[in-house]
């Protein structure tokens, strides 16, 4: 098993993509091997460059999402620039794009396009809501696809809806078109033929949303906004701790419940109380349940009460800031940290989290420059050195 090499070694990605989600997807498939092509705009590139100067001076948005990548910059408004790209892709085995609804059809580079041209090549497109339906031609951003689809409103206190952290929507069509390519990848390998891939925004999310949408659609109600707390699950919550700190601990059955009040709470008699011996009693007595718990752990520091709940065998963790996940001790611990290269000099950045054992690391290279890659790839495109210059002097290759 040692040496074996990263699985995705030989697959070569051509990539017209922005933002997010696509981006996020080539980033997964190059960190496994793949030689990711990213087709950028001459003028700025990739519109997420441009998001923040956060990470070192780079974006803290493009340093995620684009490390490892080939980037080469085209106007593909000019037939040249669109030439090379269909050059670039004949030699593909995936084509990746998230164009604005519509964009890749008139580039003639959507899905369908690109698969009667070339049988082996896995095509895949990227959309906020789908290639038809009435909100196909509608603007899809993270925080309006995640009002969609119904996340925003069970995230949140009972008095205010809020949008997830983290670009949710964005990340759940990324996952979803990162393992649809491996899907169709291994269908190709029996069947000899690619094809299109289609993963929208909406219904990625909506799938992330099964849950509380069955709880709805089979139940009646929808579960409420808890803020840290669980809809249906009590004690469930972060609870403040005597320095400061805050600790969320999680009941999941009825014998953690006596565990808990005996080890913790100190009140063994609260685990066979009528009020509060079943999850359904707890529940409906839950500011009461709350009240119990924080008033011991509140007596108690951080460190002090993660122990004692460890002790008891109740599921905790430490609330953290991102600060402190920089700093977590099972990180450390299981080495996943790594330094990636970019045009400002070496980024601190975590391993992908699909490990291989007995295989090579996952290839983490570095951030690229705008058009960083330009040149060369106009060669691998076949152009002379008198194209090149004059696709450079007609601003046509950056």
């Amino acid at each position: 098993m040692d040496g074996l090499p990263p699985p995705l070694e030989g697959v070569t990605v051509v990539a017209v993509e922005q933002a997010v989600a696509a981006p996020f997807a080539t980033r997964q498939l190059a960190d496994l091997g793949a030689r990711v092509i990213k087709v950028e705009r001459i003028d700025g590139g990739d519109f997420a460059r441009g998001y923040d100067t956060a990470a070192a001076g780079l974006a803290s948005h493009f340093v995620w999402c684009n490390r490892g990548k080939e980037s080469i910059a085209l106007d593909l408004k000019d037939p040249r620039g669109l030439d090379v790209v269909r050059r670039l892709i004949a030699d593909a085995d995936v084509f990746v794009q998230n164009l604005a609804q519509g964009a890749a059809a008139r580039l003639g580079l959507d899905a369908a396009t690109l698969c009667a041209a070339h049988p082996r090549l896995i095509a895949v497109d990227v959309s906020g809501y789908g290639s038809g339906g009435p909100y196909a031609g509608k603007r899809a951003y993270d925080m309006l696809v995640q009002c969609e689809a119904g996340l925003v409103s069970v995230t949140g206190t009972p008095g205010q809806p809020v949008k997830a952290g983290i670009p949710a929507a964005d990340i759940a069509a990324g996952m979803y078109a990162f393992s649809g390519v491996l899907a169709a990848l291994v269908r190709r390998g029996t069947t000899g033929r690619g094809g299109p891939v289609e993963v929208s925004m909406l219904e990625a999310l909506a799938e992330w949303m099964g849950h509380p949408l069955h709880h709805t659609i089979h139940g009646g109600t929808p579960p409420e906004r808890t803020g840290l707390a669980h809809a249906v699950i009590a004690p469930y919550d972060a609870y403040p701790t005597a320095d400061g700190g805050r600790v969320l601990l999680s009941v999941q059955n009825d014998r953690e419940w006596r565990r808990l009040a005996e080890r913790v709470l100190g009140r063994p008699g609260l685990g066979t109380d009528p009020e509060f011996a079943t999850n359904a009693a707890r529940v409906r007595h839950r500011e009461r349940t709350d009240a119990l718990v924080g008033e011991a752990l509140g007596a108690l520091g951080t460190d002090e009460a993660l122990a004692l709940l460890e002790a008891a065998g109740i599921a905790c963790a430490r609330l953290r800031d991102l600060r402190e996940l920089n700093e977590h001790p099972q990180l450390a611990a299981r080495e996943r940290w790594r330094e990636v290269g970019s045009p400002v000099g070496p980024l601190r950045a975590l391993l992908p989290p699909i490990t291989l054992p007995g295989g090579s690391e996952a290839r983490m290279g570095d951030v690229p420059a705008l058009g960083e890659h330009t040149e060369a790839l106009l060669r691998t495109a076949g152009m002379t050195d008198e194209e090149i210059a004059a696709l450079r002097r007609d601003g046509v290759a950056a």
